[in-house]
């Protein structure tokens, strides 16, 4: 028997018996019963890697025209998403890198622990990932804010220093977690245990577990179906994510031919459940479940053909860029590199030496890092590399520990809390009844060091806020405080360091409740 053969029999085996523990009931125990030993060649671990890192690329550039375009609503049919230019990717690059947060992103991590070793620092990741050049926005950009404030991992996610600790950021950033740790998923998780707290907490950090454990069992399977669900056991069965997720694959099972109504029964399900500032009662999702769930339903449907795969992910809306790139990163894992068809591979392959914005690394020296990083993840994990072939120690994947965001607390209303905040008139207060609240608001201001400064007083406690006016380590919410009690609370802000040329502009207040 050929060693091509051999692995192609085992990633069969491992198929079939990763199947059996998905046709069961929800309520049933699942059984893994995974060879406990999973033999690839060096040349078969290296297409996986490589084409775990195209495939988001690619997922990422053709989803990318329609981020956020679609709100709360699928792309129609009649939507040309364009494609086909030999030299669309390296376009893209060199256009828009900005795009290509989910890969620099990424990277970030990968570089650290190229140049710091794997059990590099959290300290050190959280530093590289606060100084970075690149722009950040929601749950990355808070994060960025408290380190550069002093509040260091895992605080820097925690929802109560983080209003969006909910949202997707560690789930498009944590691919390389699942590539670096082929067939096993509790490495995966352990690794972004450490990285995906610097940002996110709850169902935030749930997004990036889920994915990480796709991608580790699409090394050991290219049954999509067994990697969505055996994947799913590393999630808490308590916990919103699970259930919006389970909630998809029942539909999927309900309504195998139609995803657009397993999407409808997904958006039924977490409507109005996003505690993201910008998110709450508006067609915006940004909510990590939301958008894990549009990943389940494109791969799900997708039935592993690549391009209807991309394609359903990217017309679910949404985060409809960083969406596909999971689901094209965890398909492409599965039937490798070699296997992604020509017409998404091509213009793939023109930009692989091109680095990505804010780096200096290219797709290439990505694959070379990635496969270095795995080898040395299988052998601590208890497998053997060998001059042609590596043997890993695969695992069953466990259920991470349970976490929640804003526990005890239910969605109220958008309230205007319209001001702004100059030498002329620094002060504003106004009251609100609510058990938490969060302020949306920015700086504008000429001098780009400008650091505004204010107190905020909620019913005689005073707090301190900073807001820099440069874009890189803006604040990205005002103000917040989950930890008040149920009743009236009378909020003052005052800017204590009025300068000509600068004002902070306050919005909206987003007030919680007690949850009933």
């Amino acid at each position: 028997m050929t060693p091509n053969i051999l692995i192609k029999s085992i990633a069969t085996l491992s198929a079939a018996i990763l199947m059996l523990s998905c046709s069961t009931s929800p309520q049933q125990e699942k059984k893994l019963r995974m060879p406990s030993k999973l033999t690839l060649s060096k040349e078969t671990l290296m297409d996986k890697i490589k084409g775990g890192w195209a495939g988001q690329v690619i997922g990422c550039t053709y989803g990318g025209p329609t981020e956020f375009r679609w709100r709360a609503k699928m792309i129609p049919d009649s939507e040309n998403i364009p494609w086909g230019e030999p030299d669309y990717i390296v376009q893209m690059m060199k256009r828009q890198p900005g795009l290509y947060d989910d890969i620099y992103m990424d990277l970030t991590f990968v570089e650290s622990f190229e140049r710091l070793g794997i059990d590099a620092p959290v300290d050190s990741i959280a530093l590289a990932f606060a100084h970075a050049k690149y722009p950040l926005w929601h749950a990355n950009q808070v994060a960025r804010h408290n380190i550069l404030y002093g509040i260091m991992p895992p605080m820097s996610g925690h929802w109560h220093n983080n209003p969006h600790a909910d949202d997707i950021d560690y789930q498009i950033e944590a691919d390389y977690a699942g590539i670096m740790s082929p067939a096993m998923p509790n490495s995966a998780s352990e690794i972004s245990d450490r990285i995906g707290h610097i940002m996110n907490y709850g169902d935030g950090w749930y997004g990036g577990v889920y994915v990480g454990a796709m991608y580790a069992l699409a090394f050991a399977t290219d049954d999509i179906e067994a990697i969505v669900c055996e994947a799913l056991k590393t999630i808490p069965q308590q916990s919103k994510f699970y259930k919006l997720i389970d909630r998809v694959i029942k539909a999927y099972r309900t309504y195998p031919d139609d995803w657009k109504k397993c999407w409808q029964v997904c958006h039924e399900e977490l409507d109005g459940g996003d505690f993201c500032t910008e998110g709450v009662h508006a067609p915006l999702n940004i909510d990590a479940s939301m958008n894990s769930a549009y990943i389940v339903i494109g791969l799900l449907y997708g039935q592993g053909d690549f391009t209807r795969t991309l394609d359903i992910t990217t017309r679910c809306g949404q985060d409809s860029d960083c969406n596909p790139a999971s689901a094209g990163g965890i398909l492409a894992t599965a039937i490798g590199y070699s296997n992604i068809p020509e017409e998404w591979i091509a213009p793939l392959k023109r930009a692989e030496d091109i680095d990505f914005a804010y780096t200096t690394t290219s797709l290439n020296e990505t694959y070379q890092m990635s496969y270095s990083h795995a080898l040395e993840m299988i052998e601590r994990g208890g497998g053997k590399v060998t001059d042609n072939k590596v043997i890993i120690k695969t695992q069953k994947p466990k259920a991470v520990r349970f976490e929640q965001c804003f526990e005890g607390l239910e969605l109220g209303k958008r309230m205007p809390a319209r001001a702004t905040l100059t030498t002329e008139t620094p002060d504003f207060a106004f009251s609100a009844e609510c058990a938490a609240i969060a302020i949306t608001g920015r700086v504008h201001s000429a001098p780009r060091d400008y650091v505004a400064e204010l107190e905020v007083e909620v019913d005689g406690q005073k707090e301190i806020v900073h807001m820099p006016a440069a874009h890189l380590t803006r604040r990205f919410d005002v103000y917040w405080n989950y930890k008040l009690s149920q009743g009236t609370h009378d909020i003052k802000i005052r800017l204590m360091n009025p300068v000509d040329g600068a004002k902070v502009e306050c919005y909206e207040a987003i007030l919680m409740n007690k949850a009933k």
